[in-house]
């Protein structure tokens, strides 16, 4: 198989909302270049990259996959990521390792949120991009409402580079606002099209679209400014460079016409992704030399070989795969390579390219190209594999912590053993996920990023492993703080034979903002207690208020400060007066109008805005605040701050209220008060939940 070189790789990130049509886009690409043998289709579940079970059956990509085509004599390397919230962290870690993105977005529905995070993360990270407007073929799909979301939303820079030749049901083909041309498809979803002038109808709609993005190229260049003010244009070859060196410089983000069910648009895709999205060896990976100074590292094969891993897959037959982007030099089979992370020697069998789930070997992989090798003992997702001599490492991908927790419990005495081990092995896929036992409640906790996140972390689970489990309702990460001051006394005194315990210290709490955690004063003056039993103070403290004091939990936001206390030559030591700063925790709780604080999420729903009145109403019900509306074409945007507590439910809600035309996405904002009468029934259960601990033991 032929072996690419930095200058002929492109390495798009396929990212955008669910159900814009990322999958079935790839898909198209693929078919389209001669990949596959068939046309693969998202319903059929017969795509290359939702090849999970879970993905087949939802119909929806869960997990980032990798997959390739050859274009014009060019290698372009595509991921194809998940766009529900849930699973954003996926799509994050593709654009850390890719030169571009493919921003893709549904012409029915514009701009949607997961949208706007995909654009701010290319934007955080420097990633030009080609938006692909998809779905033309679709009952309402317009290229102006689109259009102006997009400005509104991401840049005024985004740049129509076609036109459709018709939209919903009429969408037959694109005009190229640089070559003037028409192509038109034909309807049977073969991809075959012809070449024609531009109709008529269309002629001055063309020239105006063209005229506009001219002046958006000139804009970005000086030297082309010039130009376009002497001729009062520019010549389709500098449009055709501005508008290459423009898109690297990300000042210009050039729109494409397509329809991927239908087939329709994908070689002129192709060709502006060869055309206008930079490759390798015209962008250096960041990188961080031994001292831990930034050192861009650059796409070349004669340079030391390193390697960045950016993903693991937990296959349970083929064992661990590690995804890898080579960054410089050439990684080749049956050699060995140090992981300069973990200061391991590996030992790379066969490297191969993905193909969804398909491992094709090849005998080497050069810089800038994305590859896999299976079977690694120690390597993990960000960890960097070369050469000992070399001391360049990379940045590693932020992976978000997790925002909700269940407690699982296998259906099976004997499935307890593999749980640990399947779960460890999902860890290593997924590194947004957290597998824990709560030292309190002794239960095990599988924390994610949301409630459909752990119910495909459990699928995966059973079927992968084999492994069957029950989810019990997530723990809400409650916390207790008090609203007054007070001083307080505790007082640790036991006489047995020999030496006895005797400790002794008066403190005053008082409330701190929210967020402040919790403050320790030392203001201990004359020797009232040694200096060495004041930690031991604190300790205590710390302890007695990490068991709380109305249900448990936490408590936070509050200082104490140690002011006096008196201590024994003989009977006094630390443990004393631990105890003794755990008593007059206790005592200042009970004049210190302890509360019970709970998680606020800021939540944005995207709905048609036929429901959002209804919409609005139940968040209203769940207690939330509403903060706005948004309107973009057709679609509401509903801002609000709603307890976590309220929201754990509200997934199947609005899929039912919205005929699964709505979505969410939440993230953690702050912490407030309980209103009084659920603390009581807070109480009330964390009452009955430790009594019911203390029958089982």
């Amino acid at each position: 198989m032929k072996v690419y070189e930095a200058g002929s790789i492109r390495n798009v990130a396929v990212v955008g909302h669910s159900g814009s049509g990322k999958t079935q886009l790839t898909s198209a690409i693929l078919s389209t270049a001669g990949m596959v043998n068939r046309f693969g289709k998202v319903d059929d579940g017969t795509t290359v990259t939702d090849f999970d079970e879970e993905e087949i059956a939802r119909k929806h990509t869960l997990s980032s996959s990798l997959a390739w085509a050859e274009w014009n004599r060019q290698k372009i390397n595509l991921i194809d990521t998940p766009g529900m919230g849930n699973f954003f962290a996926d799509a994050r870690a593709a654009l850390q390792v890719v030169d571009a993105a493919l921003i893709v977005v549904d012409a029915v529905a514009g701009v949607m949120v997961q949208t706007e995070k995909v654009w701010a993360a290319a934007d955080e990270l420097g990633l030009p991009r080609l938006v692909v407007l998809s779905r033309l073929d679709r009952d309402r799909a317009s290229l102006e409402r689109s259009l102006q979301s997009l400005r509104e939303a991401c840049s005024r820079a985004v740049m129509p580079i076609q036109l459709p030749l018709g939209e919903e049901k009429e969408f037959t083909g694109v005009v190229d606002l640089v070559a003037r041309k028409a192509f038109v498809f034909k309807t049977d979803g073969s991809g075959a099209f012809e070449e024609s002038a531009v109709p008529a109808g269309m002629s001055a709609a063309v020239e105006a679209a063209r005229e506009t993005l001219i002046e958006m190229v000139a804009e970005a260049d000086e030297a082309l400014m010039e130009k376009f003010f002497e001729a009062g244009t520019l010549t389709d070859d500098q449009l055709l460079a501005g508008l290459r060196s423009a898109t690297a410089a990300g000042k210009v983000f050039p729109l494409v016409c397509a329809a991927g069910l239908l087939n329709a648009g994908i070689p002129q895709m192709l060709d502006a992704i060869v055309s206008y999205l930079p490759s390798p060896a015209q962008r250096p990976f960041p990188g961080r030399d031994a001292a831990g100074a930034a050192v861009p590292r650059a796409a070349d094969e004669s340079a030391p070989a390193d390697a960045f891993v950016w993903k693991t897959i937990a296959d349970p037959f083929a064992g661990r795969i590690t995804l890898f982007r080579v960054v410089s030099g050439t990684v080749r089979a049956d050699s060995t390579m140090l992981n300069k992370t973990r200061d391991a020697s590996e030992r790379l069998g066969h490297v191969s390219l993905m193909q969804g789930k398909t491992q094709t070997n090849v005998p080497e992989i050069k810089a800038g190209d994305l590859g896999a090798v299976a079977k690694l003992k120690d390597t993990l997702t960000n960890d960097t594999l070369g050469e000992k001599a070399d001391g360049m490492t990379f940045p590693p991908i932020a992976f978000p912590e997790p925002v909700l927790a269940y407690a699982i419990e296998p259906k099976t005495r004997g499935d307890e053993d593999k749980i640990s081990t399947s779960m460890h092995r999902l860890e290593e896929e997924d590194p947004s996920i957290r597998y824990s036992r709560d030292p309190q409640t002794k239960e095990l906790l599988l924390s994610g990023q949301g409630q459909l996140h752990i119910e495909v972390t459990v699928a995966k689970l059973k079927r992968r492993f084999g492994v069957d489990v029950n989810l019990k309702p997530p723990r809400i990460p409650y916390r207790e703080t008090i609203k007054a001051s007070t001083e307080a006394h505790g007082r640790h005194k036991k006489q047995t034979g020999g030496h006895g315990q005797f400790g002794d210290c008066k403190i005053r709490v008082e409330p701190l903002p929210r967020g402040a955690d919790f403050e320790f004063v030392d203001d201990i003056f004359g020797g009232a207690i040694p200096r060495q039993f004041v930690p031991a103070v604190e300790k205590g403290i710390q302890d007695a208020r990490t068991r709380g004091y109305l249900a448990g939990y936490p408590m936070v936001d509050f200082r104490v400060t140690v002011v006096d206390g008196s201590y024994h030559d003989v009977d006094s030591n630390e443990l004393s007066f631990k105890l003794a700063g755990s008593l007059a925790f206790k005592d200042a709780m009970t004049r210190a109008r302890p509360t019970i604080l709970e998680p606020v999420m800021n939540v944005e729903v995207y709905t048609p805005s036929d429901f959002a009145g209804d919409l609005m109403g139940d968040l209203n019900g769940r207690r939330g605040r509403i903060a706005g509306m948004d309107t973009r074409g057709a679609t509401t945007i509903i801002k609000a701050q709603v307890p976590m507590a309220e929201m754990l439910t509200y997934e199947q809600h609005l899929t039912s209220a919205t005929g699964g035309r709505g979505s969410y996405h939440m993230e953690y904002s702050h912490y407030d008060e309980v209103p009084a009468h659920l603390q009581t029934r807070i109480i009330a259960a964390a009452k009955a939940e430790r009594g019911a601990e203390v029958e089982e033991v």
